[in-house]
């Protein structure tokens, strides 16, 4: 018989930055490390949603995001791109915020469309990387990530706090916190790039001067905090080292992810006691 799984840690919604709340949840990682599945709340004149976290968390996301934020006062719901573990409760955020508008794409809202009841094309606005929209006190400036799985991915940048949502990059695996500072730097240095590397392998046919530049871009947006969907919330010489760890995938090979012995490793604790009680 397989040991029961051990209960998942659920940290509850965290102050990262003035006005703003990172809304945590974790999966299972391998040796007893976690993936950080986060996403993002800030509260202000005009409250905005960043992203809705997975499917398998949804009743726990939609009470953690709305213990932070009263779901009549939300006026924005930014959804950085059409992936699964971003939008797992964005029908019911919809449904429960009726005074918000939706900031997306065009080709999110095509993509979606594939699995997701239809979106009310009236409570949306489309915007592409460069643009803004206003939330009252701040305004939330849209950039292209520089790691990204997806087509439709865009991070935004609060002006008013200079907290950053970079959605996809910065992917890392943890013991438990969600600090960059809290973690062991061999951690950072070595998963970071790895599961950078598995969310966008395409880094290996890069120009490393052209990427480079996209990089500089981003860093020079002026971010102070970073909070991403799969890593820790980075600042200061953690946030610039991260950033000099993207650079050097441009042109460097992909990293593998585990293949078919890590597969058999994990089904052979349960093959095993399934031959044995299979009758001779």
């Amino acid at each position: 018989m397989n040991p029961a799984p051990t209960a998942l840690p659920d940290p509850r919604p965290e102050l990262i930055a003035p006005d703003t709340f990172l809304i945590p949840h974790f999966a299972p990682g391998p040796d007893g490390l976690l993936l950080p599945v986060n996403s993002m709340v800030i509260r202000g004149r005009e409250p905005v949603i960043v992203d809705t976290g997975a499917p398998l968390h949804r009743d726990s996301w939609l009470e953690k995001a709305f213990s932070v934020v009263e779901p009549e006062d939300v006026r924005w719901i930014f959804l950085s791109h059409d992936d699964g573990d971003h939008t797992g409760a964005l029908m019911d955020v919809l449904e429960r915020c009726p005074k918000a508008t939706l900031v997306t794409n065009f080709f999110t809202v095509e993509r979606l469309a594939l699995e997701k009841p239809a979106l009310p094309l009236h409570r949306m606005r489309w915007i592409e990387p460069g643009g803004h929209f206003d939330a009252g006190d701040r305004t939330l400036h849209l950039f292209r990530p520089p790691i990204f799985d997806g087509p439709t991915s865009r991070g935004i940048i609060d002006s008013k706090t200079r907290a950053m949502w970079i959605v996809d990059s910065f992917a890392c695996f943890t013991p438990g916190s969600l600090d960059a500072d809290e973690l062991p730097p061999e951690l950072l240095a070595n998963v970071m790039p790895a599961l950078n590397s598995a969310v966008s392998p395409w880094h290996a046919w890069l120009d490393r001067s052209t990427y480079g530049r996209h990089v500089d871009a981003v860093e020079a947006l002026g971010a102070r905090t970073v909070a991403s969907a799969h890593g820790p919330v980075l600042r200061g010489e953690r946030l610039a080292d991260a950033f000099d760890r993207l650079r050097g995938l441009a042109g460097a090979p992909i990293i593998p992810t585990p293949g078919q012995e890590l597969l058999d490793q994990l089904l052979a604790p349960t093959l095993v006691p399934a031959m044995e009680a299979v009758p001779i």
